[in-house]
């Protein structure tokens, strides 16, 4: 199951609206399929798999993160028929559909098929990689990554504004994997006046993996990119997985205040700037025990001279 979530990691930013899920096809011990979402969302991962499998895919078994699809679609055949075509011995479901044309139809007719179904092996980290897509079925709106690139006082910028570079190369390097693997991009509206910046992806290999850009602002529209006058008009994304906001401050701030947040990405230099533009403003707390308990450290590490933290926000 490890291996096809990171499978299902290569669909991430290019699946959506369709969930970014990974397959794998094991018979004898051997892997003979594998598969991803393709961009736009088609193929899907068990017809990737299970076309390069072709017949060792019969008493095979099979690993996929998410619930195969049972419902009539004009882009293609279902999964699940696909896969009681190929009669594997069992599938291994990491997680079930919360889409209300599947959410458990799938594996119904897997089992009244004769085919051994296991669902839940590999659900966190399963989760964690569609995190989008769930967050959409589960929630109307995408899965919003917030950016802070900051000095250890927590700085964004000079006084004046000047900004280039706070982090390292590795840290401005490792934002642009994370642009890479997100569906849009959005920056406020001074932010982009201030600093024009390109929003694109400037890593070897995946300069056409350039997101949709976005701007906050409740003026006129920037050319060639989208409009979201506030942060509730995420909930209007309806082909958005997952969302990156990079700044600035005001935009940081507004979608903290709104509680749209959903992941906090924190690259810290190691530098002190003291007086300068802080990195977020007031959020709608009234007393510090409304901060607590509200985030969970998912990750960190070292990126160069930098340090990345990875927080999740804590829902019920």
């Amino acid at each position: 199951m490890g291996a096809a979530v990171a499978l299902g990691e290569r669909g991430r930013g290019r699946s959506a609206p369709n969930p970014n899920v990974g397959c794998v096809v094991v018979r004898d011990g051997t892997v003979v399929g594998r598969g991803w979402t393709q961009r736009g969302g088609r193929p899907h991962a068990e017809a990737m798999a299970l076309g390069e499998a072709g017949e060792a895919a019969r008493g095979a078994d099979v690993y996929v993160t998410l619930e195969p699809c049972a419902h009539e679609s004009p882009r293609g055949p279902a999964c699940a028929d696909l896969l009681v075509a190929a009669g594997p011995r069992q599938v291994v479901v990491a997680l079930q559909d919360p889409d209300a044309r599947i959410d458990g139809r799938g594996i119904a007719r897997l089992r009244a098929a004769g085919i051994a179904v296991e669902v839940g092996v590999g659900a966190d980290a399963a989760a964690r990689s569609m995190a989008g897509f769930l967050t959409r079925q589960r929630l109307g709106r995408p899965y919003v990554t917030l950016k802070l690139a900051m000095s250890l006082d927590g700085k964004i910028a000079m006084p004046s504004g000047e900004s280039r570079w706070i982090t390292g190369e590795d840290a401005r390097a490792h934002v642009h994997l994370e642009r890479a693997r997100t569906d849009m991009i959005l920056v406020g509206r001074a932010t982009w006046d201030a600093d024009r910046p390109r929003l694109d992806v400037r890593l070897p290999g995946l300069e056409e993996e350039a997101p949709r850009r976005a701007v906050l602002t409740r003026g006129a529209a920037v050319e060639g990119c989208e409009r979201l006058g506030d942060p509730e008009e995420v909930f209007r994304l309806g082909d958005v997985n997952d969302l990156l906001v990079e700044g600035g401050s005001a935009t940081a701030s507004a979608f903290l205040t709104a509680d749209l947040v959903d992941r906090l990405l924190i690259y810290r230099a190691p530098i002190l700037i003291g007086e300068g533009r802080s990195s977020i403003g007031y959020i709608g707390l009234t007393s510090l025990a409304d901060a607590h308990r509200r985030w969970r450290l998912a990750d960190e590490r070292r990126l160069g001279i930098d340090r990345l933290e990875v927080y999740e926000r804590v829902r019920d």
